[in-house]
């Protein structure tokens, strides 16, 4: 039987193709054009090189050219892997989703989370896709796992921030909220900072819930602050609660290491106010290593050489950082 134990000392980055018939092949290309990313790095792509070649040829790109294999232990250095999730030829059809497009997401994303799993690849980045086909590709990947204070964190060049419930409605998001519930997300984001960040004492700040938005209690920031006060005995650097316009209007978020919001949309604005750099996200707390840009397929741009790599990119070294320093663990 062929020994095909990873003998490379750069990290193996699984790559999921998103939606086909969005933007995801332009990141993709433009991310990898750049030659010195090779040196970083060695992508695998899940996904056809039929698509890849089709963009690049529509895109008038040069490079990267591709490698075909079908093991990702084989992936070869300084070359863009591919593996075909199918043989036979697609239909791609730039700016809208198609029942075809969906199924090949959905097939990369699962072929993808295998090799992650099986640890054939030291990471996975996701490629955008539909927002209903997005929570149904990371719920696949999060069902292998069990860890209900997982959360996901987002990052720019600027800032992280934690948020401890995703994108749902508030009024859903706040009846998750409670002492437990945040002790157990702090406890997550602290760890997460110290082993995908390098950071030996964090400090975060924390957001309270607005008294002013109608749908939220008074009360309600005194179990923010009772959650601070156990995550604190628990060696936890956590402070707050603090208002929005506290944190990010008077700068008061730049003394510390990361920010925890309670809901997707009091973390996502600050963040995209201040996106140089591109923002990316990645799930802290599991055992393994998920990225993904912090944009959609952008259908309505699909095919037109607009598409900006910059998330993308983000995604893909925030992935491989954060490889580094687990390993460094």
């Amino acid at each position: 039987m062929q020994d095909f134990t990873l003998v490379s000392s750069l990290p193996r980055i699984g790559l999921s193709q998103g939606d086909l018939n969005g933007i995801g092949y332009e990141v993709i290309l433009k991310t990898f054009s750049d030659a010195r990313m090779f040196e970083m790095l060695t992508p695998v792509l899940f996904g056809q090189s039929k698509a890849f070649s089709y963009y690049k040829k529509n895109f008038g790109m040069e490079s990267p050219n591709y490698a075909l294999t079908r093991d990702a232990r084989q992936a070869w250095d300084k070359k863009f892997n591919i593996i075909n999730i199918v043989e036979n030829e697609v239909k791609i059809e730039p700016g809208q989703p198609s029942e075809v497009s969906v199924e090949m997401s959905v097939l990369s994303m699962k072929r993808a989370v295998e090799d992650l799993n099986n640890g054939y690849v030291d990471a996975l980045v996701m490629a955008p896709d539909s927002r209903s086909v997005e929570k149904s590709n990371m719920g696949y990947l999060l069902s292998f796992y069990k860890d209900k204070d997982a959360l996901r964190v987002l990052v720019n060049d600027m800032m992280r921030i934690g948020l401890a419930t995703d994108d749902m409605p508030l009024r859903e998001a706040l009846s998750l909220i409670d002492v437990r519930f945040l002790v157990g997300k702090l406890f997550t984001f602290s760890q997460a900072l110290k082993t995908d960040f390098g950071l030996n004492a964090p400090k975060m700040a924390v957001m309270g819930l607005n008294p002013h938005a109608g749908t939220v209690a008074e009360g309600d920031d005194e179990k923010v602050l009772k959650a601070i006060e156990e995550a604190q005995k628990q060696g936890v650097y956590a402070f707050g609660p603090f208002t929005a316009s506290q944190l990010f209007g008077d700068g008061l978020w730049k003394k510390y290491d990361a920010v925890l919001a309670l809901h997707h949309e009091q973390g996502m604005l600050p963040l995209k106010m201040m996106a140089l750099g591109g923002c990316a996200c990645y799930w802290a707390g599991l055992p393994v290593v998920c990225a993904a840009p912090l944009h959609g397929p952008a259908f309505d741009i699909a095919n037109q050489n607009m598409a900006e790599p910059d998330s993308y990119r983000k995604a893909v070294f925030l992935a491989a950082d954060i490889v580094g320093h687990r390993k460094e663990q």
